[in-house]
């Protein structure tokens, strides 16, 4: 017994000691999909919007590094993004939606001598709000839904100055973000309640410092 102490009491050091932390902060853009709301939108428009549109997404990330090639890790992004339109009387239309994406990541890293790549996937919860204002309504009425999400992802660090990298990083995403609902329903299409489910890929620049 003393023997498996003794050997727990190593690894837990070992791992300790070779451990690397680090934080990331960014921001990006993201072409971002969804097309029951592209739909909703549509109806109500003479012009229409394309099935892909830009939104921004702000980020910032936690985690460790296990040994040579395995990171782990927890990202929380913040993605907004609006539609604003006015009618022919001078009416102005207003929806805002934003989502919280806090996702739980693993990565494979490949270092090099003051750089470094990984790559890693993973899944989280998604929170969901979307705010519509119509010009017969000056009040505007909120949505929100709970869903979850799947992230592919590639980040590169290079080193800037000490611990402090530049960081680049890629993604695809895909979001089952529901159906929002508010106080008064839910918003509806062709007699269907408006999804907010999203596929988007996005690019983001930040820094990362790693201790």
């Amino acid at each position: 017994m003393k023997f498996l102490y003794m050997l727990i009491l190593c690894f837990a050091i070992t791992t300790t000691s070779f451990s690397q932390y680090y934080v990331r902060a960014g921001m990006g853009i993201t072409y971002i999909s969804m097309p029951s709301l592209i739909d909703y939108l549509n109806q109500s428009l003479t012009q229409q919007l394309s099935t892909f549109n830009s939104a921004i997404v702000f980020s910032a990330e936690g985690g460790y590094l296990l040994n040579n090639h395995y990171e782990a890790g927890l990202e929380v992004a913040y993605l907004v993004n609006s539609y604003n339109f006015t009618n022919g009387y001078g009416g102005i239309y207003n929806l805002n939606y934003s989502i919280i994406m806090p996702t739980i990541v693993n990565y494979y890293v490949i270092k090099g001598n003051g750089y470094d790549f990984k790559f890693g996937g993973g899944l989280g919860i998604r929170f969901i709000k979307a705010d519509q204002k119509l010009p017969a309504k000056p009040s505007s009425v909120t949505y929100k839904s709970t869903g979850f999400g799947f992230l592919l992802k590639a980040d590169g660090n290079t080193l800037l100055s000490g611990n402090l990298y530049a960081n680049i990083g890629v993604d695809i995403r895909y979001d089952f973000n529901g159906k929002p609902k508010s106080s008064i329903g839910y918003l509806e299409v062709n007699n269907t309640n408006v999804s907010f489910n999203a596929l988007s890929v996005g690019v983001r620049l930040g820094v990362s410092y790693i201790f």
